[in-house]
């Protein structure tokens, strides 16, 4: 479920930033850019992406240690 998470917040990070720097004027599935204000979609897309990429990691870690 974890994966899943991590997954779906990548998705939304990349997409969203992909959005926003191709110059689309609509702001399609992903979440950030509905509910945040225009100047924050970059950023808030960037944290999205570097939160899933953190969660993928950490639970990747987790499994190997576990074994």
């Amino acid at each position: 479920m974890i994966e899943l998470f991590g997954i779906l917040l990548v998705a939304q990070g990349a997409g969203g930033l992909i959005n926003r720097l191709a110059g689309a004027e609509h702001p399609s599935w992903f979440v950030q850019l509905h509910v945040l204000p225009p100047q924050l979609h970059v950023i808030a897309s960037i944290v999205l992406l570097g939160a899933g990429v953190a969660v993928l990691f950490a639970n990747r870690a987790r499994k190997r240690r576990r074994g």
